[in-house]
């Protein structure tokens, strides 16, 4: 059974959905970074999904596209980048951890999804990537022992859930919303989304983009979500010097209730 498997089976028997922490990985500092890692599994985290710093990451808002640029200036390279999960991974040795990338950086390297495998790294998202042509790449992945991830949205059509549902294997990560990263405005999630995965035969549905509070962690729970991903939230909070490990755990709280059960 994979990490993630483990750990949805292990938080359904006690009535909680998955708390996902995002971080850029090298930001603003491989040490600092590592540090950070370690603060948002202290504070509760089930699941670390991680960023390449990248020059141009379509998908991000301007909080993450700060973290790249200081991890970029840091000096940051991908292998860096492998060497902090691997440093994680033997710290926390059962903790689920995601790449969110672009493919440029996976094209660019040859064997970027073995090298995230033998690293540690449990799942790969690559953002820009469409549906449609995921397939080669998940076939990379399972050849290398990685599991793919991608990406379903409110608006997907009937027939690309289906080939999203045949693709994905660890979760489903549902954007909440239209557009990039950061802050979500209304805090209200669309139940429809999760129930057609469910039917599909998907991987549980996490939702991302604009979790920032504990009511958008509830509300997506209640429309049906697994699990929550929360990043620019996070790393606004480690950019400005916050708590980090507080605000994971006041976010983490929000998943243990009736409405987890989904």
């Amino acid at each position: 059974m994979s990490r993630y498997a483990s750990m949805f089976q292990r938080l359904a028997d006690k009535r909680e959905a998955a708390f996902g922490a995002f971080l850029m990985l090298g930001d603003p500092n491989p040490a600092a970074c590592a540090a950070l890692l370690d603060a948002v599994v202290a504070g509760g985290a089930d699941m670390v999904e991680v960023g390449i710093p990248f020059s141009d990451p379509v998908a991000d808002g301007p909080v993450i596209q700060a973290a790249a640029q200081r991890a970029l200036a840091a000096g940051v390279k991908v292998g860096d980048c492998f060497a902090l999960i691997a440093g994680f991974r033997q710290r926390h040795p059962d903790v689920p951890v995601g790449i969110l990338t672009y493919a440029n950086l996976v094209m660019a390297r040859g064997g970027f999804a073995r090298d995230a495998a033998e690293a540690g790294a449990d799942s790969l998202l690559i953002a820009d990537v469409p549906s449609l042509e995921a397939e080669p790449y998940a076939l990379q992945m399972a050849q290398a022992g990685i599991e793919p991830v991608l990406i379903a949205a409110a608006n997907t059509p009937d027939d690309k859930i289906a080939w999203i549902a045949s693709l994905s294997k660890a979760y489903t990560y549902c954007v909440s919303r239209a557009g990039i990263t950061g802050t979500h405005s209304g805090g209200t999630f669309d139940g429809a989304l999760p129930a057609k995965l469910h039917n599909a035969g998907a991987p549980p549905p996490v939702f991302g983009f604009g979790i920032s509070t504990p009511e958008h962690v509830r509300a997506a729970i209640d429309a049906g979500a697994a699990g929550v991903i929360c990043g620019s939230a996070i790393v606004d909070c480690a950019a400005r010097g916050g708590d980090v490990e507080a605000l994971v755990r006041t976010l983490k709280a929000a998943t243990r209730n009736d409405s987890a059960a989904h």
